[in-house]
């Protein structure tokens, strides 16, 4: 088995949950999306058995393109991630209604397909063709499945579609550089270039402005929290959740090793930017009055450390990236799940007007509870590994760096405690908070599960990136 056998299974299943209508869409869905997860499985059972599940075959011959699907363990990493929580997010919308069904389901399908291409893509041009396959589906399940006034909604997704393909611009043009440079789009090829300093500057910020915007990293970082607001939950998951992680794992894989001096040289900037979204995300998630902007501020703060780490050009900061990346996948998931379930109750996402719910469903209280403790790295959950190691790489680099990225934690535990207080505690709203669904425990519970396990007993990760992230690491440091 190779993994093209998993993009497959995803593309036809999103052609059967389109053609077997609005009843079943939802049930066609996960059932594909569960079958994806079981063949990723058994990828990563291959894969760690010693047996080669990548596939490589001529496209086009002029230019020379071709189907490069490139497996090792960071690659399966965030395929596992996307396998993962792309059954969960389909499952968690189970308790709504969602109008032309086979539609939706079948753009987040496709999705999930572009997502992973764009993981396992060894090949430029391909890379780029997942790359922006994965901007359509999002694109039309915020416009058309998304919430609020129509028009605002309309602007917000236009200025993120117009944003992430201007960036998306600059890296083809990058990536039609590096071709006339090694005749080839292979990333081994490109690896192997010998740029000048010249060169390697503009394809590292050609390739920083794709990644910067999808990521976001601040400046680039205006049209994330309105369009998460404005998405519906799903699409917000799959947003947060997914297709940043895009932007995090390219850096890794494609920008640092290509253009490593470049890296090297603005590595002050670089990082400082990163954590000035720290500061900037935590200082505005602690003023907003709608609870999914605010959990759209605390994504754009940690996502900031995650890219400071990268950026640290260290092992112990790819390592701790990567880690993050996947726990923050799940976390963040997590915490718009429960924001979703409170305003399918409570028809509102104003913090002012909820409250009074932990004595209506305590149950839920106390998940909701771990899923914030979680998000502010609480020993013994998954996010302290990566956050720790993160802050652990920038005292290498500057022991002020951490001090300052560390802030992420303290204002995070003020603000995600300040928001929990006044969403769950007290008695401003009476309204009765119906028993949370069977189909949401079994999501918030998977979700924390994975939280706690990996928390407590990282190792199975580690044992699957760390030989990826060595050779990358090699690569970044060796002359070019």
């Amino acid at each position: 088995m190779d993994v093209s056998i998993l993009l497959l299974s995803l593309l036809i299943g999103a052609v059967v949950t389109y053609f077997s209508g609005d009843k079943l869409a939802s049930k066609v869905a996960l059932l594909f999306s569960l079958g994806a997860l079981v063949i990723s499985l058994n990828i990563l059972y291959l894969f760690t058995n010693g047996s080669n599940v990548g596939i490589l075959h001529g496209w086009i011959t002029l230019p020379k393109v071709s189907v490069a699907l490139y497996a090792d363990g960071l690659s399966l990493a965030m395929v596992l991630l996307t396998t993962i929580l792309t059954p969960l997010i389909i499952f968690s919308s189970f308790g709504t209604t969602v109008t032309n069904a086979k539609n939706f389901y079948a753009l987040v399908l496709f999705m999930a397909f572009a997502m992973i291409g764009t993981f396992l893509a060894a090949d430029g041009l391909l890379y780029y063709v997942f790359w922006e396959l994965a901007l359509i589906p999002i694109y039309f399940i915020a416009l058309i499945w998304g919430n609020g006034d129509a028009e605002k909604r309309k602007k917000a997704v236009l200025k993120f579609f117009i944003y992430t393909l201007a960036g998306s611009l600059f890296m083809l043009v990058a990536f039609a550089y590096l071709y006339t440079k090694a005749g080839s789009f292979l990333l081994q090829d490109l690896y192997n270039l010998n740029l000048s300093t010249q060169e390697q500057f503009w394809i590292f910020f050609a390739f920083f402005l794709a990644y910067a915007i999808k990521i976001p990293i601040i400046p680039f970082h205006t049209w994330q929290a309105k369009v998460y607001q404005k998405a519906p939950t799903v699409g917000t998951m799959l947003l947060s959740g997914i297709m940043l992680k895009m932007g995090l794992y390219s850096i890794i894989r494609w920008q640092l090793p290509i253009a490593p001096q470049a890296a090297k040289q603005y590595m002050p900037l670089l990082i400082g930017l990163s954590i000035a979204g720290v500061i900037y995300g935590s200082i505005l998630a602690l003023r907003q009055k709608d609870l999914k902007k605010l959990l759209a501020y605390s994504s754009l703060a940690h996502v900031g450390l995650i890219a400071a780490g990268c950026y640290t050009l260290t092992m112990d900061g790819l390592s701790g990236a990567v880690h993050q990346m996947i726990a923050h996948g799940f976390v963040i998931v997590g915490l718009f799940f429960a924001a979703e379930i409170i305003y399918r109750r409570y028809h509102t996402r104003t913090i002012s007007e909820l409250g009074g719910i932990r004595a209506q469903a305590p149950k839920f209280t106390s998940l909701f509870m771990i899923l914030v403790l979680a998000s502010v790295a609480l020993p013994g959950t998954y996010n302290f590994v990566g956050e720790f190691t993160v802050l652990y790489s920038l005292s290498q680099v500057n022991i002020w760096l951490a001090v300052i990225g560390g802030l992420t934690i303290i204002l995070g535990a003020y603000y995600m405690l300040k928001m929990f207080q006044n969403v769950m505690l007290g008695e401003t709203n009476t309204t009765t908070f119906g028993a949370i669904t069977i189909y949401e425990t079994l999501t918030m519970v998977v979700i924390i599960a994975l939280l706690l396990f990996f928390g407590l007993y990282p190792k199975p990760i580690n044992d699957l990136i760390h030989p990826s992230l060595n050779d990358i690491f090699f690569t970044i440091n060796r002359l070019k």
